[in-house]
């Protein structure tokens, strides 16, 4: 199974994000806003996995992750916000989190990242736009978010 896709969008990024459980969705979900984020002013290539860059001797970091919020939707966008924010002041790029609580409304968790030497386009923010997340038919999980870079 993938584990995101870039779709297309006129000016600002657009993702797909899938996993077998809701867990593996939001983690799916960000990697593909940091990995799209990369890949954005080229994103009709189909089938390309981007990869932020990374500096020569990056160093390796973990940010612990508190969030509370009234809907899986408003996590999944606080999350990803948080994300965000944390990639801001610190300068890292994340690629990895490990949940200690997850529920509904409420994650706890690790994320793992590294030191950026630069992104491709900056993200602005998680928008509500077109926002979905659901269980498939086939018991995966499925969330569609646009980014405003």
């Amino acid at each position: 199974m993938k584990k995101y896709e870039i779709l297309e969008h006129i000016s600002d990024l657009k993702i797909k994000a899938l996993g077998k459980d809701k867990k593996e969705a939001f983690k799916n979900a960000l990697l593909g806003m940091f990995g799209g984020a990369r890949y954005k002013p080229i994103s009709k290539i189909k089938n390309f996995t981007p990869t932020p860059n990374f500096g020569v001797e990056a160093s390796k970091s973990k940010r612990e992750i508190k969030i509370s919020s009234s809907d899986l939707q408003s996590l999944l966008v606080d999350f990803l916000s948080e994300a965000l924010y944390l990639s801001e002041i610190n300068q890292e790029v994340y690629y990895d989190v490990q949940f200690k609580k997850f529920s509904d409304k409420n994650i706890e968790g690790i994320l793992s990242g590294k030191k950026l030497k630069r992104i491709g386009v900056q993200i602005k923010g998680v928008t509500y736009h077109g926002l979905d997340i659901h269980q498939k038919k086939d018991k995966t999980w499925e969330a569609i978010l646009l980014f405003d870079i």
